[in-house]
């Protein structure tokens, strides 16, 4: 069980070093375009609940 666990680590380390790891201008835009789409998304889910909401409103 010991050795099963000391190879499952030795695998990880392994595999850790094949990543390709993001520059850190490719991270700010990435971070960039997440935070947009966010925004974009809440923007446009807010005005749809509205709508509904006044729609409700006017009908009762």
């Amino acid at each position: 069980m010991k050795e099963k666990i000391i190879n499952f680590f030795n695998d990880v380390v392994k595999e850790m070093k094949k990543v390709t790891w993001p520059t850190q201008d490719e991270l700010k835009e990435s971070t960039t375009i997440v935070i947009v789409v966010c925004l974009l998304l809440s923007a446009f889910t807010y005005l749809i609940d509205m709508s509904i909401s006044q729609l409700l409103t006017g009908i009762f």
